[in-house]
């Protein structure tokens, strides 16, 4: 892909009217502000004759190919002479580990790491079900998401064996800069050898290579890159991680049915104390996802240790992962609830103020309106730390019809919280709507 813009729906739609196209905004993007990424193809240059066998070929495996690890397909325009690609908003993670490189050692390391394991995701689902080859699996594919995850894309060479003429194998060759990635078998014999063998040889490779671009951003390819490919040392290493080395090693095998997969360097990095199983980025994933299957006690002892952490993680995850996948969390409330709202607010504190109401508020509002008795007391027990950010139409439409229902309950812990969060809250709500909740007797909260 030739750049990447990171634009604004206005941003977007200003772009493609320039060019006299009107680009088709099917999943509301245009209406609901959201920022989205646009990749441009410019065949415009007769010269450039096997761009557009390229850009075609990303466009129809990009739209086709879902996974959460995978860059995600919005919409596109085709014309004669240019090919947009909308996705989602993401950054190259050429420019962003730029801004990495003043940061903690270690926090730098479990990021890396955290992303490494993505990838291997990505390509262990491309490789295996899909049976196919990225192709051109490096620093310049990667691309980051405003959580901090790494998303995998430039399917420019992404091939499957079984099509009539895989264009890995066909024009591999002709892709700029394809030699910086290639396997020592393909630049013996060529892109269309990889016919012979499974189609995660060359990705395997390519992983290794881009493993060692990333840890050591300011070296060139590793020795055993070139021929006679000898095999890399631990003093050449640089600042990979030594419980990754022998994994490393062995992608970068020269010999093609002994080199690693993806697949089972990911299974080796997932193993008990394995170099991703340990990684905190990975586990506080694991445990996001797999929240709402977990007992009770699981979900109390993964809240602690996200507690006990929090201050270590790269704020744009806090803010764009961890803190979306709490208030999703709290929705269910629960024994849970008293643990994982006091969290919402802790990493809300870092969201911008034009963004708290939206982020924060909006879903703590729509709580008040669970029947849940946890989520009650969690919501009363906090109310200190977000009352004065509450408008007086909020509390007296959106929150007091609800939280009058407390008045009655038939538990008086819960009576107990509703009076005394009426300190906090009557200075914004109306004399009127107040005596007519005196008035009445709502039913209680189940």
């Amino acid at each position: 892909m030739d750049y990447l813009r990171t634009l604004g729906s206005a941003a977007v739609s200003s772009l493609v009217q320039k060019s006299g196209l009107n680009l088709p905004f099917s999943l509301g993007s245009k209406d609901n502000g959201s920022s989205v990424s646009i990749f441009e193809y410019d065949l415009s240059d007769p010269s450039k004759n096997d761009v557009k066998q390229f850009a075609t070929n990303a466009l129809r495996k990009l739209r086709s190919t879902r996974h959460p690890d995978i860059l995600k397909f919005m919409d596109a325009v085709e014309t004669d002479t240019i090919i947009y690609i909308m996705t989602e908003r993401v950054r190259p993670l050429q420019s962003v580990l730029q801004t990495w490189s003043a940061r903690d050692t270690k926090a730098k390391e479990d990021w890396l790491l955290w992303g490494l394991q993505r990838i291997s995701v990505a390509l262990t689902f491309l490789n295996d079900p899909c049976t196919s080859t990225h192709g051109k699996v490096n620093v310049n594919s990667v691309f980051i998401s405003p959580s901090g995850e790494w998303k995998l894309g430039g399917f420019e060479l992404f091939s499957n064996q079984k099509e009539e003429s895989p264009i890995l194998f066909t024009s591999g060759a002709v892709y700029p800069d394809s030699s910086s990635w290639a396997s020592p078998e393909v630049k013996k014999g060529g892109w269309s050898v990889l016919k012979e063998f499974e189609p995660a040889v060359a990705d395997a490779y390519a992983l290794g290579l881009m493993l060692h671009a990333v840890f050591n951003p300011a070296q060139g390819l590793p020795n055993t890159a070139q021929p006679p490919h000898p095999p890399p040392t631990i003093s050449s290493s640089g600042a990979i991680p030594p419980a990754v080395f022998t994994s490393f090693k062995k992608l970068l095998n020269p010999n093609p049915k002994g080199r690693q997969s993806p697949k089972a360097f990911l299974e080796i990095g997932m193993m008990d104390n394995g170099f991703f199983a340990s990684n905190k980025l990975v586990k506080v994933c694991l445990g996001l996802d797999n929240f709402a299957l977990g007992s009770e006690a699981e979900k109390n002892t993964f809240l602690r240790a996200l507690k006990e952490s929090s201050t270590s993680f790269p704020p744009e995850f806090t803010s764009n992962r961890v803190l979306p996948s709490l208030v999703t969390a709290l929705e269910y409330g629960g024994a849970s609830a008293a643990v994982i709202l006091p969290l919402v607010l802790q990493f809300g504190s870092n969201v911008p103020p034009e963004e708290y109401p939206t982020v924060i508020l909006a879903p703590l509002i729509k709580l008040y309106a669970s029947p849940d008795r946890g989520t009650r007391m969690a919501l009363l027990d906090h109310l200190p730390e977000y009352a004065e950010k509450l408008d007086k139409k909020t509390v007296s439409e959106k929150i007091f019809p609800h939280l009058s229902t407390g008045f009655a309950d038939t538990v008086a812990v819960i009576r107990e919280a509703t009076t005394k969060s009426i300190i906090l809250l009557a200075p914004k709500v109306s004399s009127l709507l107040s005596r007519n909740h005196s008035c009445s007797r709502a039913p209680p909260v189940d």
